[in-house]
């Protein structure tokens, strides 16, 4: 039965828990409330301000399972927290959810506040789901391609035997882990289409593919370091850094550089750079 009282009590001790920057909003200085404001939830999970307000008062109807999924992703809660949540709004928990192509609000916020930083989203194939404008320099130009087009790992796999890309020791070790971070997610989400349909793909077209594939290398991406030279930029430098987005399945991938080195300066100088929108995905 839905416990009104103790989920009021629990969405707002988990909202407390929470500070801006953990959703990638700005904290300010004159903040009344030690976590997240209740309109600040409510735009994160996609409800009115006041129907999450009379959540938090025990009143209003009972939550949706929607509703509550919503609010799982906006307060960040764990695996447990979830399960916890639907039972006291009187739901049996869902399945654990499989990877997911939605980024969340939070995370959309975060790498538009990213000046001189490109990064960007991929979901657990590694589809381009989100990026910011400097990373647009390293990725290309995405808005104008098909969903099933931006793919990272195809377009990795889809070069020739012969490509100059694979001459490159970094450039490898690079692609490696990527592949043994999509084994990974294929054993983490078992059954799903989307990965599995992938891997068959790549399977039949690529020998290259096969073989790393074949390999059984496992392991979550992690960070590294990448030499790249941009046909703008030049030479470049910089620490390849993979952040975990909780239960979505989803990474962000941020290039990072020290302040005042050549790499960041060049970021900077990118920035200005006027957007090609003829620029395919050259360097991932």
């Amino acid at each position: 039965m839905l416990n009104r009282a103790e989920l009021a009590a629990f969405l707002r001790t988990r909202r407390d828990r929470l500070r801006p920057r953990d959703v990638g909003l700005p904290g300010g200085q004159r903040r009344r409330t030690p976590g997240l404001r209740r309109q600040e939830v409510a735009e994160l999970a996609g409800l009115s301000v006041d129907y999450y307000i009379r959540l938090e008062q025990g009143r209003g109807p009972r939550p949706s399972r929607q509703v509550l999924a919503a609010l799982s992703r906006a307060l960040m809660l764990t695996t447990d927290e979830r399960e916890y949540l639907f039972r006291v709004a009187g739901e049996e928990p869902s399945p654990a959810p499989g990877p997911s192509r939605d980024v969340p609000p939070g995370i959309r916020y975060l790498i538009d506040a990213f000046a001189d930083v490109p990064a960007y989203v991929v979901s657990a194939t590694y589809d381009i789901l989100a990026w910011n404008r400097l990373a647009t320099h390293f990725v290309g130009d995405l808005s104008g391609f098909p969903e099933d087009d931006r793919n990272m790992i195809r377009w990795m796999f889809a070069r020739p035997a012969g490509d100059s890309y694979w001459d490159d020791e970094h450039t490898v070790a690079f692609t490696r882990s990527t592949v043994a971070d999509l084994r990974a997610a294929y054993a983490r989400y078992p059954g799903d289409r989307s990965i599995e349909a992938l891997v068959t793909e790549l399977l039949a077209l690529s020998p290259r593919f096969a073989a790393m594939w074949a390999t059984r290398e496992v392991a979550a991406r992690h960070p590294m370091v990448k030499r790249v030279d941009h046909p703008i930029a030049g030479p470049l430098e910089f620490e390849c850094q993979v952040m975990h987005i909780q239960d979505t399945g989803q990474r962000l991938i941020a290039y990072v550089a020290p302040p005042g080195s050549p790499t960041r300066e060049a970021f900077r100088r990118l920035a200005g750079e006027p957007l090609d929108a003829s620029v395919a995905s050259w360097e991932l």
